[in-house]
């Protein structure tokens, strides 16, 4: 099973809408999914009571210690993805989700003001040595603001295709419209521009996950071997690292 997690110091950016709309995307796409939500707003909660018994069932987690056993047992019963929802704000429960995720998506709207904010999330993510990508969500169709925040980001020496999640995602109605009716983005307007950005950015995701996959893989190997090795001879200097610092 694989873990996304959404995580932002700030609020209004869009978290929840993002991760119904994913969820929805990725069931449609063949995953069997469960959304957790850990932000007492309950926002997926009141979207789960507009859809009733309709998959994917969310499961509100409020102790740090329920999260690593709760997934476990979801990946014990067949689920393939989890999609956490974190509360705006830095707390011990978006930690201990963040130390669970595969991936983090750190949602931001398109401004430099949102960019900053987000560096203490960011900044934890990192010293979880977790994997992470910026989502930038509810874009104004017209304007600068998004290639201003592309911009920001892209300060210091990381591949802007390796932290900006493509694409980003336009502000339309049909968000919140989707919501109101407990349905996913892509399943309120299939054809919309709305849907298809959805669609497209799980794609994206889904891509990253399976690079995941193959890092976590590469480091199983390269502990057996060392393991193998240990009482012959020494590895080379920094072989030990090669494939995290391959998988960053």
């Amino acid at each position: 099973m694989r873990t996304i997690v959404l995580a932002t110091q700030k609020g209004g950016s869009g978290k929840s809408t993002l991760a119904m709309g994913l969820a929805v995307a990725a069931q449609q796409a063949g995953e069997i999914v469960r959304l957790i939500e850990t932000d007492p707003q309950g926002t997926l909660s009141y979207w789960q009571s507009r859809r009733g018994l309709a998959e994917p069932f969310v499961e509100p987690i409020q102790q740090v210690s329920d999260i690593g056993r709760r997934l476990d047992a979801l990946a014990r019963g067949g689920v393939t993805l989890a999609v956490i929802d974190t509360s705006s704000g830095i707390n011990a429960l978006t930690r201990a989700a963040i130390d669970q995720a595969d991936l983090c998506l750190v949602p931001a709207r398109p401004c430099v003001a949102d960019i900053v904010a987000s560096a203490p999330t960011v900044k934890i993510i990192q010293n979880s040595r977790r994997r992470f990508a910026f989502v930038l969500n509810q874009a104004p169709r017209r304007g600068q603001r998004a290639s201003e925040a592309a911009n920001a980001l892209s300060q210091g020496d990381r591949d802007l295709a390796d932290i900006i999640a493509k694409p980003l995602i336009i502000l339309r109605n049909d968000h919140q419209d989707a919501l109101a009716a407990g349905l996913g983005v892509t399943e309120f307007n299939d054809g919309g521009k709305s849907a298809e950005e959805i669609r497209l950015l799980w794609q994206w995701i889904e891509q990253r996950l399976g690079q995941s996959d193959a890092c976590h893989a590469l480091r199983a190997a390269g502990a057996e071997s060392r393991s193998l090795m240990a009482n012959a001879v020494a590895p080379p200097p920094n072989e030990a690292s090669l494939s995290w610092d391959a998988c960053l």
